[in-house]
């Protein structure tokens, strides 16, 4: 399997796991190292150089959201606050690649 398809088709799961997992309620350590381990293929697999400024100002926006006290919402607030758990777990491994990749590059003079 190319490269490419891997990171796309580790990302795909990891969003899927992320939701199933929340709404499920299988937030198990198992499960959290699933997200994890994708997390850090897609870092280092799928964003690409010109879409890192990008890529690291949305993983902010989630982040932001993640604080955001949604519990508060009626009915879905709970469920909603899992997933974005959930999304914080998977996207901030690829966070950390993709800022040290860019650091290096900098540092590099590239």
């Amino acid at each position: 399997m190319k490269a490419e398809k891997l990171g796309a088709w580790s990302f795909i799961a990891g969003a899927a796991i992320t939701i199933l997992a929340s709404l499920l309620s299988l937030d198990t350590p198992l499960m959290m190292t699933l997200l994890v381990v994708l997390g850090l293929v897609v870092g280092f697999l799928n964003v690409k150089d010109k879409h890192t400024t990008h890529f690291l100002v949305a993983v902010i926006a989630l982040a932001a959201a993640g604080n955001a006290n949604v519990n508060l919402i009626p009915v879905v607030g709970t469920q909603l606050q899992n997933i974005l758990r959930n999304i914080a777990i998977f996207v901030a491994p690829a966070a950390v690649i993709v800022a040290l990749k860019a650091i290096y590059e900098m540092a590099s003079g590239r």
